[in-house]
């Protein structure tokens, strides 16, 4: 009589139930990552939006506004930066993209569950000549789906410094919500 070589279906069964379970761990954490991932290149591109507005106001003594924008046309009336934002000259000081204002910068829509808000009442930031931005500090709440416990706050002085905190649970859960 000659040895089979092979598996049994009990060796099958428990090899399939510890893959399924490695998966089970393995995917979540691999969409949290890709989440934290997502969130920091949002982060990364309103840092790169904010340093090409103020470097542009200074350069050329002209205003630069940042503001929402879906279309990447004109400005939206919102504190929601989540579908994408751009950065352009403002010629006559109306906070308004006219025909003639360059387009310095442009972001498109964040990928993922990444949400970005402003202050409530800040739709635009305006740096002027000196690469300050005219109005009071801003805040920008930046969520992913990773949930409220990891939302982070990016608070910009009016002299343009920006820094990193912990967002407030209120912010959180007003960004994070759906």
């Amino acid at each position: 009589m000659k040895k089979q070589a092979g598996f049994t279906l009990f060796e099958t069964m428990v090899a399939c139930a510890l893959a399924f379970i490695l998966f089970g761990i393995a995917i979540p954490a691999a969409n949290d990552g890709l989440e934290a991932a997502r969130s920091a290149d949002a982060r990364s591109k309103l840092l790169d939006s904010l340093m090409k507005a103020a470097s542009r106001a200074s350069f050329t003594g002209t205003k630069s506004v940042l503001c929402p924008s879906a279309d990447a046309i004109s400005c939206d009336d919102s504190h929601d930066w989540s579908q994408g934002w751009i950065v352009f000259t403002d010629r006559n000081g109306n906070r308004e993209r006219e025909p003639d204002d360059h387009l310095i910068n442009q972001v498109q829509a964040l990928e993922g569950e990444v949400r970005l808000h402003s202050t409530a009442g800040r739709t635009r930031i305006v740096f002027q000549g000196n690469a300050g931005n005219a109005g009071s500090n801003v805040s920008f709440t930046l969520c992913d789906g990773r949930g409220t416990g990891k939302a982070r706050s990016l608070i910009m002085s009016n002299t343009g410094r920006l820094r990193d905190a912990a967002a407030s649970e209120k912010a959180a859960q007003s960004t994070c919500s759906k």
